[in-house]
């Protein structure tokens, strides 16, 4: 049986999926309706972000596995790269 993941990921081809990832910053604003996520994990030089409707207990220091994928924002005329998750689960 296929997990979710797997069916994202054939469904969707640019999705990479990575499993025990270790969180080192998990921070939470307010962005209207939302609550935009973001975190930095460990070997990674790039943000993960997410919204959500309500806040989320800490991440800091726990391992996750996510599914996402590479976009980029423009702040300031400055162009950055960022990852885009799409599923995140505690391992």
């Amino acid at each position: 049986m296929k997990s979710d993941s797997d069916k994202l990921i054939a469904k969707h081809e640019q999705l990479i999926h990575s499993e025990g990832l270790t969180v080192y910053s998990h921070t939470q604003r307010d962005d209207g309706e939302w609550i935009q996520h973001s975190l930095m994990i460990d070997g990674y030089n790039v943000p993960f972000k997410f919204k959500r409707k309500a806040r989320y207990r800490t991440l800091t220091g726990t391992k996750v596995n996510m599914t996402y994928y590479v976009d980029s924002m423009i702040v300031a005329g400055l162009e950055f790269e960022i990852m885009k998750v799409v599923r995140i689960k505690r391992c």
